[in-house]
């Protein structure tokens, strides 16, 4: 062999001792690549069913509950009233009331309590031939049958006619009212609930002033309600104590006793009382 190769060749080697080399290693990812993942076994519960979708998102269906149900209706019946004072009186089909109330997205069985349950018992809903409709105390159409009501309750000694009843009764009834003017009267009660009264114009006369002094030099004041009303049924007068604000009667405290109370100890032996003796003070001396 040439002797010049074999010291090229000698050069070499050390050069490539003296030049440090790193083995590049196989990622970890690659190595893991080759084995079998695994399946995650997930935790069944103790019952051994999968939980609901409710369940896990931490929540509850809120539209079968109770609670659900009667907002519903509370809705529906307040939207009756609405259209009635707004005139529109017709009468409209479940499907119609749900289609204007915006509750299309109920179940059949809240369908069917409301069918057969909850608008037929609700004493402000009326039903027709299948159809519903507002039931208002005084079912009143304009003006002239707002007086109507009023003159009646005037000359049967009824009193006035309560202003919330009116408005649920009347359509448009702010506009009735003022149309009305002084042919009607207004009396606020202290429960700050106003009444209507029929002023009747044939009531306005003079009355002479001597007569006017014997009214006023009559005291009243030591009478309470309770007597004035038993005068008035003893004279055939009904009061308007159903329009008025109900009394709340005062919860009676329960007095503390002062003092304590005398202890009674039950005493034995009467029956012996003449014959045994009281020896606490010696043996007594017999005479």
């Amino acid at each position: 062999m040439d002797p010049a190769l074999l010291r090229e060749r000698e050069l070499f080697k050390k050069r490539a001792l003296s030049t440090p080399v790193v083995e590049k290693r196989p990622a970890a990812s690659d190595s893991g690549s080759h084995k079998k993942k695994k399946p995650r076994i997930e935790k069944e519960g103790s019952s051994g069913s999968k939980p609901s979708a409710e369940s896990s998102n931490g929540t509850f269906n809120i539209k079968t509950s109770s609670g659900y149900k009667f907002g519903c209706l509370a809705k529906i019946v307040n939207y009756m009233k609405t259209r009635h004072q707004n005139g529109d009186t017709h009468f409209l089909t479940l499907e119609e009331i749900l289609d204007e109330t915006k509750l299309l997205d109920i179940s059949m069985k809240q369908k069917q309590w409301l069918m057969t349950e909850a608008l037929v018992s609700n004493p402000k809903i009326e039903v027709r031939d299948g159809t519903y409709g507002f039931k208002p105390k005084y079912n009143l159409k304009d003006k002239k049958a707002l007086l109507r009501l009023l003159d009646k309750h005037d000359q049967l000694g009824l009193g006035g006619v309560l202003l919330d009843e009116v408005e649920e009764g009347l359509p448009n009834s702010a506009k009735a009212i003022k149309a009305l003017g002084d042919q009607i009267t207004f009396v606020t009660r202290p429960d700050k609930r106003k009444i209507l009264f029929y002023n009747d114009k044939h009531c306005q006369f003079l009355v002479d002033e001597e007569f006017q002094k014997l009214w006023r030099s009559v005291p009243v004041d030591s009478m309470d309600e309770e007597k004035i009303e038993e005068y008035l049924k003893k004279q055939g007068i009904t009061s308007m104590q159903e329009s008025g604000p109900k009394k709340v009667l005062p919860v009676q405290k329960r007095k503390k006793q002062s003092g304590q109370r005398k202890r009674h100890f039950k005493t034995h032996n009467n029956h012996l009382a003449g014959v045994l003796e009281d020896y606490a003070d010696g043996v007594p001396v017999k005479k």
